[in-house]
Parts: structure tokens; C-alpha cells; sequence
């Protein structure tokens, strides 16, 4: 801790730091399992020290660092060690149905998962502090050298234990979560409704409102066909009128990706002349794990 915020609460005696280690711990817990069906056990503790007197090897964590709103200055850092973050991403990627997993690709999954249990935490602050709190932008990044408080995580998946990893609240992220929430100011009454208005409300589901603000965002959606390698000799010999076979036959169905992920199955039709796709399966968990670069 810096010394301008040796006057905020301790992590390990802020009256809510525990609960909140608690919650996150029990959501990545259940993140894996939803991925792996394998749950894991998780216990934590608090450990003191500089990263160098609490890690044998600081250089071998992979950190994320995220921060929160409505106050991005409230911040959370998670450190991994290598081995720790490989073993859980593959194990993910395998149960989806993956034969061999490459390192970028174990990193990768590992963040979905982290990133994940974060939305958990963001969750648990917005309980504690009374109003909605949401996860904001991340980066890979280590806490500052000053941080002496960590909860220090171990994570078992049946009898293969894995390398404890290390989580730190930051000081402002304590110091807000330690203080009583801000009483609420009395409702808002909302102008009367017309009955036409009263007649459409009974009709439409009720919806928070980040659910609102997404609704009216695009997302790319494509359609693949299929996919084929070739040698780059073979493709510095294609021309106009080259045909490149792909690896689906005319009868297999097409993938329907959004923002480059699967999300369902279907035929190709034709529709006032343009071609569309009818969808006939929606994929399933592990068809969009397989699916994650």
C-alpha cells in the first residue's frame, strides 16, 4: 500500500473483503464447472508480504488487472502462475472437445473465465454499496510494488492440486466496499400512464436497463461455408476460374458465427433472391468453446 493510503481500511480486516473473496471464489467454482464438468475446490487464505516475499517466482504469473463503474478507480488484480492458468484453460478446451490446445489458446479461455467470475464480483460490490456496479475495461497488468495484502488461492481439480495464485483488492475498491451504503433517496413517481401505454407494458417483458441500451447494438453475423487449407505453392497457382474445395459437402449444414463465435446451424434458402439461412440447431456450450481463438 502507498503511503497516501496507509489511512484506508485493510484488506484482511475490512468488514466486506472476506464476503467478497467468498462470493468470487464460489463463482469461479462454478465457472468451471459449467465448462469443465468438473468442480473444483477452492479455499484461500490471506498472505502478507511483497510479491517477491510471497512468490517464489514473480516473473512466472500471468496478472489482469480490472477495474469497475461507475468508479474505475475501484480495482481488483488477479495473478496466475503459468502452469496453474495452462492446466485450467486446457482442461477446458478438451472437455469442449479439443484433442490438442496451444498455449494461446489456454490463455485465451483462461481470461473468459476470469473475466467471468469478475462479472460475479461486480455483482457482489453493487450488493454491497447499494447501487449497480459493472466490470469496465482490463489489462494485463501487476499491482503496484507496494501492495503487501493477498489472498492467496488454491485450487484443486480432484487429486491434481495446482499452484496457488494470488488475488489483492485495491485500497480504493476496500475503502468502498467497507463503508455503509448511501441511503437511497425517496422514488421518483412516474407520470400517470395511458391506457394504450398500460395496454402495450402488459405486453412487453420487463428488462434492466443495460439490457435496453444492448438491445440496439449490431453485432457481425456471418455465415460459413466451410474451410480449406491449402500449400502456398497451390495458392500462388490460383487464377480466375481456380476452384477451391472446401471441407462440407452440399448437403451439410452452414455455420451461423457471430463476432466470429458459433452460435447456431443451418440450410441455405433463397429469400426474394438473396440468399439466407433457415437455422435448424442452436450450438451447444462446447460447439462454442471449440469455437474460441
Amino acid at each position: 500500500m502507498s503511503s497516501e493510503d496507509r489511512n484506508s481500511p485493510r484488506m484482511s480486516t475490512a468488514p466486506n473483503a472476506r464476503t467478497l473473496l467468498d462470493q468470487w471464489s464460489e463463482s469461479l467454482a462454478q465457472v468451471l464447472e459449467s465448462m469443465t464438468d468438473q468442480r473444483p475446490e477452492i479455499r484461500w487464505q490471506y498472505v502478507t508480504g511483497t510479491l517477491s516475499e510471497v512468490v517464489a517466482d514473480p516473473a512466472d504469473y500471468l496478472w489482469w488487472q480490472q477495474s469497475f463503474q461507475p468508479s474505475p478507480d475501484m480495482l481488483t488484480w488477479v495473478g496466475v502462475p503459468n502452469a496453474t492458468w495452462e492446466y485450467a484453460g486446457t482442461l477446458t478446451l478438451k472437455a469442449a472437445g479439443l484433442e490438442t490446445v496451444e498455449s494461446g489458446e489456454a490463455r485465451n479461455t483462461w481470461f473468459e473465465i476470469l473475466g467471468q467470475s469478475l462479472s460475479v464480483m461486480a455483482r457482489s460490490i453493487g450488493s454491497m454499496v447499494g447501487h449497480e456496479v459493472t466490470c469496465d475495461s482490463g489489462a494485463e497488468q501487476a499491482p503496484d510494488a507496494e501492495v503487501r495484502e493477498w489472498a492467496s488461492v488454491s485450487m484443486t481439480f480432484g487429486d491434481a492440486p495446482l499452484a496457488p495464485f494470488l488475488v489483492t483488492l485495491g485500497s480504493r475498491l476496500v475503502e468502498i466496499i467497507s463503508a455503509p451504503p448511501r441511503p437511497a433517496g425517496p422514488p421518483k413517481q412516474p407520470p400517470p400512464r395511458t391506457e394504450s401505454e398500460l395496454d402495450d407494458a402488459s405486453r412487453i417483458p420487463a428488462a434492466s436497463r443495460t439490457m435496453e441500451l444492448l438491445m440496439d447494438v449490431d453485432l457481425p453475423i456471418s455465415i460459413s461455408f466451410g474451410k480449406a487449407q491449402l500449400p502456398m505453392k497451390d495458392v500462388l497457382k490460383l487464377t480466375t476460374g481456380s476452384i477451391v474445395e472446401l471441407n462440407r459437402g452440399v448437403n451439410d449444414q452452414v455455420e451461423v458465427l457471430v463476432n466470429e463465435c458459433l452460435i447456431a446451424r443451418g440450410e441455405v434458402v433463397v429469400v426474394d433472391g438473396n440468399y439466407g439461412v433457415r437455422i435448424q440447431e442452436i450450438a451447444s456450450r462446447q460447439d462454442r468453446l471449440r469455437s474460441l481463438k
